[in-house]
């Protein structure tokens, strides 16, 4: 069976994921598809090409550091070591949107795809989705945290299901707020325009997709809910070929010489990279998660999120033995932020997540002065929403 399993702690701290049995470090604690997911629209839109259901890169690691180099002109060594399949390559033949293969273009098809299918209208701006979508790309900018089109797809999946209350169950099972707090979610997305942004996209988001089954998602209210639930739960995506390339050559049996000369090179591809790219290397985007969701944040965690399957497929792995019975926790943070003091860490939380850590590593801290030492007061003023993003979408 599971290795894991969801429980209710407390209503304070909502659910938590518990070892069924014991788990052994290194080990894949389960391996999760998204209820719903969907790549950011800024991320599309500068060409990041991804599976438009699952988000599997679908450029080859070549074109991709072509693309991220700004240089067309540069040979990968190893080409075979590229997992792409292009002949497997769909699109849809209505509006063109591309999947990685026939299953993904089905699924999609099946869940949300009939309702939200451009058609013709792809490159009309006044339809309604393009609307949609216009406006909130003006209104959240990269580094991107969350997507208007994650909602739009549980929106058209429960208009496309025969089993409505099925799909509204799986979707109420997502850790829910307080009005406040979703008042506080919204702002931190939308910033300090977000009462009037927040109505402009629910009027837009009503003209695109509204249905009478789904009419509280639709109210005030109900938006907001929704909204929130989405930036609360949504877990970053993050997919490239060129890093799946880079994996697949580390662990090629090599001769020392070469392997020294492939290193180097990748070394230096990668730094060449980030002079044009800086840190936007993957594609990304956004999914709900039922386990994943479940997990609670600890600054020292016992388990990792990852993608290595260049898919929405999200892989928990264990970093230490874990024993049956006991709390699953990952962390929110990034390395940096994770060495950072009680103090720093608990801010970042405060405002990306409302709520303080009780971790052991903070209750062993909860004495320290609640200042923050003086380098990481210069620092303050970058914990910005690249905070946010999970430490997931750093291949």
């Amino acid at each position: 069976g599971a290795a894991a399993e969801a429980r209710f702690i407390s209503s304070a701290k909502g659910k938590g994921l518990f070892a069924t049995k014991n788990i052994r470090k290194g080990e894949t604690v389960f391996v999760e598809r998204p209820v719903v997911s969907s790549q950011f629209l800024w991320n599309a839109l500068y060409n990041y090409r991804a599976c438009d259901h699952c988000l599997r890169a679908l450029e080859t690691a070549e074109e991709n550091a072509q693309r991220l180099l700004g240089k067309s002109s540069l040979v990968l060594p190893h080409p075979e070591q590229c997992s792409i399949r292009k002949d497997l390559h769909q699109q849809c033949p209505r509006c063109q949107v591309t999947y990685c293969s026939a299953e993904c273009r089905q699924a999609a098809l099946e869940q949300y795809h009939q309702v939200l299918c451009l058609g013709p209208s792809r490159d009309d701006p006044t339809h309604p989705l393009n609307k949609l979508q216009e406006a909130w790309r003006n209104m959240h900018y990269p580094p991107e945290t969350s997507s208007i089109m994650l909602m739009a797809r549980m929106v058209a999946t429960v208009k496309q299901a025969k089993d409505k209350e099925w799909w509204i169950k799986a979707f109420s099972q997502f850790c829910s707020k307080t009005a406040n707090e979703e008042e506080e979610i919204v702002h931190k997305l939308l910033g300090d325009k977000f009462k009037g942004q927040l109505e402009l996209l629910r009027l837009l988001f009503t003209e695109a997709l509204y249905d009478e089954h789904l009419s509280r998602w639709f109210t005030p209210e109900g938006f907001r809910s929704l909204f929130a639930l989405v930036g609360t739960n949504g877990q970053g995506i993050g997919t490239s070929s060129l890093s799946q390339w880079v994996h697949a050559c580390d662990a090629l049996d090599l001769p020392m010489l070469e392997r020294e000369e492939l290193d180097a090179f990748i070394d230096q591809l990668y730094k060449d990279i980030e002079k044009e790219s800086g840190e936007f290397l993957n594609c990304e985007g956004s999914g709900l998660y039922v386990l994943q969701s479940c997990c609670n944040h600890s600054c020292i965690p016992n388990a990792e999120t990852s993608f290595p399957e260049n898919n929405f497929l999200l892989h928990l792995t264990a970093l230490e033995d874990i024993e049956a019975g006991e709390e699953i926790c990952i962390s929110y943070l990034d390395c940096c932020q994770r060495e950072r003091s009680r103090h720093s860490r608990n801010k970042i939380l405060r405002e990306n997540y409302l709520f303080t850590c009780s971790c052991p590593k903070c209750l062993a801290q909860a004495d320290d002065a609640d200042v923050t030492s003086d380098e990481e007061e210069e620092g303050e003023g970058e914990t910005d929403d690249a905070e946010l993003e999970d430490e997931m979408t750093d291949v």
